[in-house]
C-alpha cells in the first residue's frame, strides 16, 4: 500500500437515517449521482426518445380504439366490403404499433444499461476514494457486503427504475388521452331511477376511477409489508452469499482442521434466515395476489357492464359499445398501474433503500465522528517523519508510544516493539492515515512516497510483472528491473512467469508471497517504508534474504518496522516502545448507532 497524501477521515454517521428520510430524498440522491455521471447526456437522449415513442404509441392506440366502432358495426350489419377496408386499416395501425413497440423495448433496455453504468460508476468512484473502502469495511453491517450493493442491488434498482418509470409514464399518457374519449362517450347519459332522471356527466370515467381506486387502496393495505420483507430478504441473501464466499476463500484451513461440518452448520443458519425471510415474502405476495388477480378477472367483464346501460338505452351502437369498452379498459388499466405493479414497487423501494443507504454511508465516511477527537496527519518537511504525542483510541482501549515525540530522519531504520495486544496494527493504520481516532500529530514528508507493507500482502490479479509494478504502470520501470528484483529475493524460478497471469495468492506459498512483496519494494525503491509485523512471519531463509535487501538495496530508505525484538535487530538504529494506557478512555459507540437497525458501527 502506497501513499503520499494524508487522509484525515472517520467512519460514517448512522446510514440508516436514510431509511427514515423517505423515498423522495433517497431517489433524489440517486438522481444526483446520475446527474454528475459521464452518461448523463446519453440518459437524456434515451429518455427523450422513449417519451416520443410512448406518445406516438398512445396516438396509435387512440386510432386503434376508434377503429373498433366501424369494424364492429360492419360485422353487426354484415357489410363485407367495409369489413375488408377496416381489416386493411387495422394492418396499417398494427404495423406502426409493432415498430413502435420494438423501438420502445430497445430504448428501455438501453436505458437500463446506461442507468446501471452511471450508478455503478458513481458508487465505485466514491467507494474507491483513498481510505474510504477500509473505513466502510469497519463501519458495521453497512460495510459487510459492498459487492452485493454495487453489483446485484444496483443492477436490480436500475432495471426496476426503468421498467416502472416507463410504465408509469405510459400509463399517465394513456390516461390523459383516453379519459377524454371516455368522457365524450358517456357525457350525456341519463339514469332513470324511481321516476326521476339523474344526469352523471362522464359517468364511465368516474366508474373507472372508483374501480381502480378501490383496487389501489386494497393493494396498498394488503401489500405494504412487502417493502420491509424485500429489504430483509436482500440482506439475508447477502449474508448467505458472504458466508459461502468466506468458506471458499479459506477452504484449505477448514479442510485441514476438519471443520466442514461446523461451516455447514453456519451456512445453514444463514440459509434458514433466507428461507424464513422468503416465506414471509411469499405470504405477503399470496395475500396481494387475492386482490390483483381478483380485480384482474373481474376486469374481463367490468368494461362491458359499465358500458351496457349506454348500449341498452340505444345511445351507442354495438361498435360504440366495443369502443367504449376499449376506452374504459385503457383508463382503468392506467389507473390500476399501482395495483398491477405494487409488488414491483415494493421491491424497488426495498432495493432503493439498500443502495441509497450504502451510497450515503460511502460519501459520509469522511465526516468527523461527533464524539471522538482525531489524529492530525499533515504533510511536513521533506526528509523526515515526526510523531508528536500520538494516542490511538479504539474500543479495546488506548495505544500510544512511550516516547512522546519522535523524529525519524531519511535513511534511518526504526523498530517499534510492543507486547501482544498492544495495538501494533492500529499504529500501522494510524501512520497510514486509515485510523483517525485519537489525538496527537503525524507529520509525513511532503512530496515523498511512503510504501506501507501490511502483514498480509495484496497481490492483484494479472501478470507477475503487473503484480510487481502495482499500483504503478509497467512503463515506469526498466524491463530488466523485474527479473533483478525477483532474483534478489530468491524468486528466480518465477522469472520465466513474469508475463503469465494467475491467482498468485493461491499459486504461491505464504513465504513466497511475502518475498514477492519485498521484491516489489526493491523495484519501487521508495524513500520511506512502514512495515507491520512482516519480518516475524518469515521463514529463516527468506528472512536472511530480506535482511540483506533492507541493509543493502534499501539502505537509504527510511524504515519503520512495527513488531517484536528478533534476529533482525542489528538493522535498526533505534527501538521505540508501544504501550497500552489503561487510564485513557476507550472509543465509545454513539447511542444513535447502537439503536439503529443497520448501524454505522465504529469497527475495530
Amino acid at each position: 500500500m502506497m501513499s503520499n497524501r494524508a487522509d484525515q477521515t472517520s467512519p460514517a454517521p448512522d446510514p440508516d437515517e436514510v431509511a427514515h428520510s423517505g423515498v423522495v430524498p433517497q431517489a433524489a440522491m440517486m438522481l444526483r449521482a446520475l446527474w454528475i455521471s459521464p452518461v448523463r447526456n446519453i440518459l437524456f437522449a434515451l429518455s427523450g426518445a422513449t417519451i416520443l415513442v410512448i406518445v406516438a404509441t398512445a396516438y396509435g392506440q387512440i386510432r386503434l380504439n376508434r377503429w373498433n366502432q366501424p369494424f364492429y358495426d360492419a360485422l353487426s350489419h354484415r357489410v363485407f366490403q367495409e369489413f375488408l377496408v377496416q381489416l386493411g386499416i387495422f394492418g396499417l395501425i398494427a404495423g406502426a404499433l409493432l415498430v413502435l413497440n420494438v423501438a420502445q423495448i430497445w430504448l428501455v433496455q438501453m436505458l437500463k444499461l446506461k442507468l446501471r453504468e452511471g450508478l455503478v460508476h458513481d458508487l465505485i468512484q466514491n467507494w474507491m476514494v483513498p481510505g474510504r473502502a477500509f473505513r466502510l469495511a469497519n463501519a458495521g453491517p453497512i460495510g459487510v457486503n459492498p459487492d452485493q450493493r454495487m453489483h446485484e442491488d444496483a443492477r436490480h434498482l436500475t432495471e426496476l427504475s426503468a421498467d416502472l418509470g416507463v410504465g408509469l409514464l405510459q400509463a399517465t399518457i394513456l390516461l390523459a388521452t383516453f379519459v377524454e374519449v371516455l368522457w365524450a362517450i358517456s357525457s350525456n347519459f341519463v339514469f332513470h331511477l324511481a321516476g326521476r332522471s339523474v344526469v352523471i356527466p362522464g359517468y364511465m370515467v368516474w366508474a373507472a376511477v372508483l374501480y381502480s381506486g378501490s383496487a389501489s387502496l386494497l393493494s396498498y393495505w394488503v401489500g405494504r409489508s412487502l417493502i420491509n420483507g424485500n429489504a430483509d430478504r436482500y440482506a439475508r441473501e447477502a449474508d448467505l452469499r458472504f458466508s459461502m464466499v468466506r468458506v471458499n476463500e479459506h477452504i484449505d484451513a477448514i479442510a485441514i482442521a476438519g471443520g466442514e461440518a461446523d461451516e455447514a452448520r453456519r451456512i445453514e443458519i444463514d440459509l434458514a434466515a433466507v428461507l424464513a425471510a422468503t416465506r414471509r415474502l411469499v405470504v405477503g405476495l399470496t395475500n396481494l395476489a387475492w386482490i390483483t388477480s381478483g380485480y384482474g378477472w373481474f376486469t374481463l367483464v367490468a368494461p362491458i357492464l359499465v358500458a351496457a346501460p349506454l348500449y341498452f338505452a340505444g345511445t351507442i351502437s354495438f361498435g360504440g359499445l366495443m369502443m367504449a369498452s376499449g376506452a374504459f379498459m385503457q383508463v382503468q388499466s392506467s389507473l390500476r398501474w399501482f395495483v398491477d405493479n405494487f409488488s414491483s414497487i415494493a421491491d424497488w423501494r426495498a432495493t432503493l433503500l439498500r443502495v441509497a443507504s450504502f451510497r450515503r454511508a460511502v460519501i459520509t465516511c469522511d465526516e468527523l465522528h461527533p464524539v471522538e477527537s482525531r489524529i492530525t496527519v499533515v504533510e511536513g518537511e521533506p526528509g523526515r517523519i515526526v510523531i508528536d504525542n500520538l494516542q490511538i483510541t479504539s474500543p479495546a482501549g488506548c495505544t500510544k508510544l512511550a516516547e512522546a515525540s519522535v523524529t525519524v530522519q531519511a535513511g534511518e531504520h526504526i523498530l517499534i516493539v510492543g507486547e501482544s495486544g498492544a495495538g501494533k496494527t492500529l499504529l500501522f493504520r494510524a501512520l497510514a492515515g486509515l485510523w483517525p481516532w485519537g489525538s496527537g500529530r503525524v507529520s509525513r514528508p511532503k512530496g515523498e512516497l511512503l510504501l506501507y507493507m501490511p502483514r498480509t500482502p495484496y497481490l492483484p490479479p494479472g501478470t507477475l510483472r503487473e503484480v510487481l509494478a502495482y499500483p504503478m504502470n509497467l512503463d515506469e520501470f526498466a524491463a530488466g528491473a523485474f527479473a533483478d528484483a525477483l532474483g534478489r529475493l530468491g524468486l528466480g524460478r518465477l522469472i520465466p512467469l513474469l508475463d503469465t497471469s494467475g491467482r498468485w495468492e493461491r499459486d504461491l506459498s505464504e513465504d513466497e508471497q511475502q518475498a514477492l512483496s519485498f521484491a516489489r519494494t526493491v523495484l519501487h525503491a521508495p524513500p520511506w517504508i512502514i512495515i507491520d509485523e512482516v519480518l516475524e512471519s518469515l521463514e529463516e531463509d527468506t528472512l536472511m534474504q530480506v535482511i540483506e535487501v533492507l541493509g543493502k538495496d534499501l539502505a537509504r530508505s527510511g524504515i519503520i518496522h512495527i513488531g517484536r525484538v528478533g534476529a533482525y535487530d542489528h538493522l535498526f538504529t533505534r527501538v521505540l516502545h508501544l504501550i497500552k494506557d489503561p487510564s485513557a478512555r476507550r472509543l465509545i459507540r454513539p447511542a444513535a448507532a447502537e439503536a439503529a437497525a443497520e448501524p454505522a458501527a465504529l469497527g475495530v
